[in-house]
């Protein structure tokens, strides 16, 4: 097992308890991984050491502990340029990984479907392109005179060569499945769509297993999901909509695997409704609502209708649900919490009332010739009842505004909606 020590270097301006906060969270991001923690160090800067990130007293003050406590890794909870990498494994002696890299080794690890591993392989070698230099610096004492290279520049060029081809065919099957998701959601058009996102371990699983009903993979870890998965919800009535759970989202999340999940994701873009949840039992959810509102306006998805979900109440008091309901918030908010008899029913009336807006519940009257008619209303909608009388047909169902206004200018008769 990796012995690690962990490096905060925040800003001088940054309140103690929230550069505290960040080392937890680092630590629990650690744990995640199987790494072994032995201590961490802080140093708050005016701004970053150009070439150490951290101050050269401080990497002295490591490499005096690597040595001492037998550390093999230093976790830096910020993300390090190349040569900052670089700079400090020379002096340190040991391996150094920051946030991203450590975020994108956990998500390696965790990824079950072709289309994740895919995902997190291409922003795995995005982020170790420009690092190739360092990776190789091991074999720089094999040059073996004036005007020749060694046998670490050309592995270094051939590398470069490898890793820009694996990237350009993974981005390649990437957009093959991008289309193939576009696919798959025009099938499934007329149905409400609705996606859980959220900071990493809000209980965005646990939701979507108890409303589902079925199993769907829940652990008490960061990241424990990555694939996107969708289940049919009934919300009463008849009605149906379609649940997504996403990836989780944190704070410094790395550019790469954004971009990289972009296909994932727009699950949460397609979707009518976006389903923010918060762990509202958290001391820190107010920063992890603002880190997921980034990441979403990163994703041009802030318009898009959004619903606060405050997960887990059972572990509030009284007075604290009370205060937070007392709130207001730009967004609609809900209070719920997947322990408790009911606790789910405030989400599961949200969507039946959403299904009823997008899906109105109509009568209609047409032609027994409309035959064609008939079969997309079949089609796209959801037939409630029916009732032939000689020529016409009379029926009540659920369909999307946009084929109500097809059908009403194909001359059938809607009343309602």
């Amino acid at each position: 097992m990796e012995r690690a020590v962990l490096v905060g270097a925040p800003p001088k301006s940054q309140p103690a308890e929230v550069t505290e906060e960040h080392l937890q969270e680092l630590e629990r991001l650690a744990d995640t991984a199987g790494v072994e923690v032995l201590d961490s160090f802080v140093q708050r800067l005016d701004h970053p050491h150009p070439k150490f990130f951290i101050g050269e007293g401080k990497a002295e003050e490591l490499k005096q502990f690597v040595a001492e406590h037998d550390a093999t890794l230093i976790l830096f909870d910020d993300e390090l340029s190349p040569a900052q990498g670089r700079n400090l494994e020379r002096v340190v002696g040991t391996r150094i990984m920051d946030r991203a890299e450590l975020i994108l080794d956990i998500f390696a690890t965790r990824a079950r479907t072709s289309e994740a591993r895919a995902q997190v392989e291409l922003a795995q070698l995005q982020y170790m392109r420009p690092r190739l230099t360092r990776m190789w610096s091991h074999l720089s004492r094999s040059r073996s005179g004036p005007g020749m290279r060694g046998p670490g520049e050309t592995q270094l060029e051939t590398d470069r060569r490898l890793v820009d081809h694996r990237i350009a065919r993974l981005k390649g099957e990437l957009e093959h499945i991008a289309r193939q998701r576009h696919t798959q959601r025009k099938s499934r058009e007329g149905q409400l769509r609705a996606s859980l996102v959220g900071y990493t371990n809000a209980g965005k699983s646990s939701i979507l297993r108890k409303m589902s009903g079925t199993e769907v993979f829940v652990e008490d870890r960061l990241f424990a999901t990555l694939d996107p998965t969708t289940r049919a919800i009934d919300v009463g009535e008849g009605s149906e909509v379609l649940l997504t759970d996403t990836v989780g989202f944190i704070r410094k999340l790395p550019h790469h695997l954004v971009a990289s999940f972009r296909a994932t994701l727009e699950e949460a873009a397609e979707a009518d409704l976006l389903l923010h949840t918060i762990d509202a039992s958290h001391h820190a959810w107010e920063e992890q609502l603002e880190v997921v509102r980034e990441v979403l306006s990163d994703l041009e998805l802030r318009e898009r209708p959004t619903v606060l979900v405050f997960n887990k109440t059972d572990r509030l008091t009284h007075d604290e649900e009370q205060a937070l309901r007392e709130r207001t918030f730009p967004e609609p908010s809900i209070f719920v919490n997947t322990i408790e008899e009911g606790g789910l029913e405030p989400l599961r009336e949200l969507l039946h009332e959403a299904v009823r807006k997008v899906r109105p519940d109509v009568r209609l009257t047409l032609s027994s010739t409309q035959g064609g008619l008939l079969a997309e209303i079949y089609r796209d909608g959801e037939v409630l009842e029916r009732e032939d009388h000689g020529t016409e047909i009379h029926l009540r169902a659920r369909l999307p505004s946009a084929s109500l206004g097809r059908l009403k200018s194909r001359g059938v008769k809607v009343y309602g909606g």
